[in-house]
């Protein structure tokens, strides 16, 4: 088997199995052999049991790797039902490598391509079982020559704090796998052909939840709660543990309905604050929403979606809340949808969000999905010289008024305690100062006027226009949003005669009704979501009037993210068909 210039490593095991620990030395490891690497996870919603797998891609220097791909290169089974598990995946060309008590030949592709060797029994002689795993990723890293210094340094921080023996025993099992790794790269096998490259060394390397939390702390976030669930979790946990060095205040809410008022309360007393949720715990913010919408609280919310409804599959990955986050909230009032596509997006959309919803006084969102959330790969650094906290908030006056009709829709926002004035919010519609009204033909139409229509001029200034990838004299043209950005740019790579670009967005509202023109330019539209409705595309046809074809709408909903294959196959087909 030969590989030209970047290969997929499936490993699967049960949880509890250390597959995570795995994935985390891999990528370590390469990554810092100057490899560029990719790195994504599916689990079962479970502590114990069932079966997980991780895909780790490897690129040359010249090939930097992104997204999912559903061929699986090098497989490595840690468990005796994990081949079962991938068995959609595997392929003539899979290599197989494992222990053979988790060799399942009978649904092996092909024998020929399966490796064995007694990993269990070699890591009883270190210590005991558990030192299996480390077994495997020596040979891992001995059939792609990473340097042993990089593990060593890894094994050493992950493992110190268990003691000296424990260090010294996973060197000893990690040596034994590289030097087995050596001697099958050197039998020529099969051929990598990857090349390394001292510079990505200095790439950084995070997942989208990181991305996310990251972009908040730039944004000025010193406050979030959250409700622990999956798959948001991630951002609380990495908030928490920044707390200390960013004056980060967290808190566990009892539940999103507390979550999302201690959020707007944080704002009102001067704080910029994130609520981060999942779907289902969003279903419980609504009311929230709808009291900011009122009360001109800016509020920063972030959605990382699952596929439901109800419980639904609390692991797996959709695009199915973007309807929720665009309606939610009973009345009328302005909001922003971000959800970014890449690693990079994610930090620099949410690092915006906090300004944008201080300065217009409005809830913000920020759409992200397990695939995103659970997902990293390496890039060079991020651009942080022209990020700004930019507070909008004013010292009051004793004749303060916090809902002042003003020409443009905004109204001077005050903080407690700086200033003179007094600061009075209403749920109840309400007059300048904030005090209840029932003014209907003048001040609630002056009200609804201001904070709705006016606001909403303004942030039409602030939309983010879509990204255009790939033939600007295109013929065919897929529309996509949020995660599947990578996937998406890498399928239209493989398809230059078709004349073929991408167009991703990454806020998806408001929309400016101009994007028309990309839709116009073509001769086929084609869009990729992850839900069965096709959300984005419904909400295209009714701020644009532009109708894709149910033909062309590539619809996935079973839990699953996009492969690069995927997208591939529905292009040729609709394309090579003469789908219109």
């Amino acid at each position: 088997m030969k590989i030209l210039d970047d290969i997929s490593i499936v490993i699967c095991g049960a949880a509890g199995q250390g597959v995570q620990t795995v994935e985390q030395f891999l990528v370590y490891l390469f990554k810092n052999s100057g490899f560029h690497v990719f790195a994504t996870k599916e689990y079962m919603s479970r502590v114990r049991g069932g079966l997980n797998s991780i895909e780790i891609r490897v690129g040359s220097k010249n090939k930097p790797v992104n997204a999912f791909v559903s061929r699986v290169d090098l497989f490595v089974p840690l468990h005796k039902n994990a081949t079962k598990h991938i068995l959609h995946r595997l392929t003539e060309n899979t290599f197989i490598l494992g222990d053979p008590d988790t060799i399942d030949e009978k649904n092996s592709i092909n024998q020929e391509n399966i490796v064995t060797f007694d990993f269990l029994d070699h890591a009883k002689k270190v210590g005991g079982k558990i030192y299996a795993n480390i077994i495997a990723v020596g040979t891992i890293a001995g059939l792609f020559s990473s340097e042993r210094d990089t593990a060593v340094k890894f094994l050493h921080e992950k493992f110190s704090k268990k003691g000296k023996e424990i260090v010294e025993n996973d060197l000893r099992a990690f040596d034994i796998g590289y030097k087995f790794g050596e001697d099958l790269k050197n039998q020529k096998r099969f051929d990598f052909n990857l090349v390394s490259d001292k510079g990505i060394k200095s790439n950084i390397l995070f997942p989208g939840s990181e991305a996310i939390g990251m972009g908040a702390i730039a944004g000025g976030c010193n406050f979030i709660s959250a409700y622990p669930m999956s798959p948001h979790t991630a951002v609380l946990v990495f908030l928490a543990q920044k707390s200390n060095e960013f004056d980060i205040v967290v808190d566990q809410a009892e539940d999103e309905i507390a979550a999302i008022n201690k959020t707007i309360g944080a704002w009102y007393a001067g704080a910029r604050a994130l609520a981060s949720t999942s779907g289902g715990g969003f279903a419980l913010m609504t009311e929230g929403i709808s009291l900011a919408g009122i009360i001109e609280s800016p509020v920063v919310i972030h959605i990382a979606q699952r596929p439901g409804p109800g419980t639904g599959l609390p692991t797996r990955t959709a695009q199915e809340d973007l309807n929720l986050a665009l309606y939610a909230g009973h009345g009328e009032f302005p909001r922003i949808i971000y959800a970014p596509g890449t690693l990079e997006q994610g930090f620099y959309l949410t690092q915006k969000a906090f300004n944008i919803a201080d300065k217009y006084q409005i809830p913000v969102f920020i759409l992200t999905d397990q695939y995103y959330m659970d997902t990293y790969y390496d890039f060079p650094e991020l651009d942080i010289s022209n990020l700004k906290v930019e507070n909008a908030f004013i010292e009051t006056e004793e004749d303060y008024l916090r809902y002042k009709l003003t020409e443009d829709g905004l109204s001077p926002r005050g903080i407690p305690g700086y200033g003179e004035g007094l600061v009075r919010v209403d749920s109840d519609e309400h007059d300048e100062f904030g005090h209840i009204t029932e003014d209907m033909r003048k001040m609630r139409k002056n009200m609804t006027e201001k904070r709705l229509f006016k606001k909403s001029k303004l942030i039409e200034k602030e939309i983010v226009e879509p990204d255009l990838v790939g033939s600007q004299n295109y013929k065919n043209l897929i529309i996509c949003w949020g995660s599947n950005y990578n996937v998406v740019k890498e399928a239209i790579s493989f398809l230059p005669e078709f004349d073929i670009a991408m167009l991703h967005f990454q806020q998806l509202y408001p929309i400016n009704p101009d994007v028309l023109k990309y839709f116009s330019s073509a001769e086929r539209v084609f869009i990729a979501e992850n839900n069965a409705t096709g959300q984005f595309s419904n909400i295209l046809q009714l701020k644009t009037g532009f109708k894709i074809p149910d033909k062309n709408k590539k619809l996935k909903f079973t839990g699953e993210p996009f492969s690069v294959e995927e997208i591939v196959g529905f292009l040729k087909n609709r394309i090579a068909g003469g789908v219109h």
